[in-house]
Formats: C-alpha cells, sequence, structure tokens
C-alpha cells in the first residue's frame, strides 16, 4: 500500500465515523421543534382522513389502460380494459398483496406496490408500464422476491433489504422498499421494526435532518457527510436500519405529543414526512 492509497484508506474510515457520529446525535435529538411543529399541522388538517392512526386510507390515482401489456395483473385492482381512471389505496394493497403471498404469487403482490408507487405517473412510454414490464421479463425476480420474504420472515428488513439489493435490473430500493413496507403487513419481520417505504423524497427529509444535526454538533458542519449518507439513492442495508430506527423511534416521540395521535404507527409518519415541509432555524 503506497501513502496515497493510506491516506484515501484513512480518509474513508473518518467519514464513516463522522457519519457515525451524527446517526448517534439523530438517535438521540430525533425530530427538532420546527418539524414537530409542521407534523402537527399536517394531522390537523388530515386527522380525518387518517383517524384510525395509520396511513392506510391514502389514496392514489392510476389510469388501468396505460398497464395493459402488463402480466401477473392482481384481480383486486380494476382491470386493465377500464376506460378512465381508478383510486388505490394503502389498504387496499395491503389486502392484495397479503392474498397475493398466501399463494406465493409474488410478481402480483409486487405489480400492486409497483402501481400504487407510481400512479398517474406510469405514462405508455414512461417509467412506469415500461420499466415495470422489463423487471417481470427477468428470469431471477420469483427468486428474488422470494428470498426476500424469507429474509424478513426469517430474519428482519434490513436483511430482507440486502436480499434484493441489486438482484432485479430495474427495481431499485424506493421501489422494492415499497413491496417490503406492504409484505411486512402479512410477514411480520423475526426481529426488529416494521419495514418502511424509503425512496428520494424520504431521504431528502433525513438529509435535511442529518445536516441540521451535523451543524449542531460539529461532527458535519458543511453537511458533506448528510449528503453522503443520504444520497438520491443506492443505499446500503445499514443506511436502511438507521432509517428504520430513526423512523420507529420518531413516531415513538411524536406519540407523547398533543398534536399527534398517540396511537399513531410509524407509517403515518412516513406518509407524513412525504409531503411536509419544515424551516430548518429553530
Amino acid at each position: 500500500m503506497n501513502e496515497q492509497d493510506g491516506q484515501s484508506k484513512q480518509d474513508g474510515q473518518n467519514r464513516q465515523y463522522r457519519a457515525d457520529a451524527v446517526d448517534r446525535e439523530m438517535a438521540v435529538r430525533l425530530l427538532p421543534g420546527p418539524v414537530v411543529r409542521a407534523l402537527g399541522c399536517w394531522w390537523e388538517t388530515n386527522a380525518a382522513a387518517y383517524a384510525d392512526g395509520t396511513p392506510g386510507a391514502h389514496t392514489i390515482r392510476y389510469t388501468p389502460g396505460r398497464w395493459a401489456h402488463i402480466t401477473a395483473w392482481p384481480k383486486a385492482l380494476a382491470p386493465t380494459s377500464a376506460s378512465g381512471d381508478a383510486a388505490l389505496s394503502r389498504a387496499q394493497v395491503a389486502s392484495t398483496v397479503a392474498d397475493a403471498l398466501r399463494q406465493e404469487a409474488f410478481r402480483e403482490a409486487l405489480v400492486a406496490t409497483y402501481v400504487w408507487g407510481k400512479g398517474k405517473r406510469g405514462t405508455p412510454g414512461g417509467s412506469g408500464p415500461s420499466a415495470l414490464h422489463k423487471i417481470l421479463a427477468f428470469d431471477g425476480l420469483d427468486a428474488a422476491l422470494a428470498a426476500a420474504v424469507t429474509a424478513l420472515r426469517e430474519h428482519g428488513a434490513p436483511q430482507a433489504y440486502a436480499a434484493l439489493q441489486g438482484q432485479v435490473p430495474g427495481l431499485g430500493p424506493a421501489f422494492f422498499t415499497k413491496f417490503l413496507y406492504f409484505t411486512g403487513m402479512a410477514v411480520p419481520p423475526a426481529r426488529g421494526p416494521q419495514p418502511l417505504i424509503l425512496d428520494r423524497v424520504l431521504s431528502r427529509r433525513m438529509r435535511q435532518l442529518a445536516a441540521a444535526v451535523g451543524r449542531a454538533s460539529g461532527h458535519d458542519v458543511d453537511g458533506s457527510i448528510a449528503a453522503w449518507v443520504w444520497s438520491d439513492g443506492n443505499w446500503s442495508p445499514h443506511r436502511y436500519q438507521v432509517y428504520l430506527s430513526f423512523m420507529h423511534a420518531a413516531a415513538d416521540q411524536l406519540a407523547a405529543e398533543d398534536s399527534w395521535p398517540s396511537d399513531a404507527a410509524p407509517d403515518l409518519l412516513e406518509c407524513a414526512l412525504f409531503t411536509t415541509a419544515w424551516e430548518t432555524s429553530d
């Protein structure tokens, strides 16, 4: 190893040390005041829709006809021959995935979560139907999805994440965590927290929180560590574990607030963070 290689390794170790330090600070500080207040405002607006403390009523609209060439189409979804748009809620996807998994129809489970994730953004020649068609054409898809379900059942969410990462061309974490999230409702993990969705929007929310903690603690004054660990994609299984631990702890924090339902599930926080903005200074 030459001197330059040694310096590069040392720099990498120092960066990881700082990243771990920011993670530890976030785990202690959790959600700052401005975020708690912003989420309280979100709940005040959405309390009637999510009265059961879950985002099960969170509904998207999609156009079935745009997915006409997709095989393994779940019967619970509107037929692709239907005209116009249809609605699909989280609760409906959860039920569809549970039914599919009982029959080991892994592709149907994936299709339901993918269509819900894309909604009307899935256009005939766009990244929705065409990308899903390529994913479904992959010979190893069933084995990869089955391995993830087994890993979740026997080990936990981070292991299920690792079982899918890089295994299916075109299926990245923003969408396979949707599969894991809905699968986790039917197949509880052996240990650890329930899986949650992690996509680019949620990663950017975490980046904003991490950057603020890094500045306040002195571990990441310029925000470079936050930008590194909370990038726009390709998160490691360790990063997913950090995310889940933070989200579940933050959900407990919010449950003690008068402005948030005491019985709310962690996925209500995920749903809220997706659409909530806040000022960075308290």
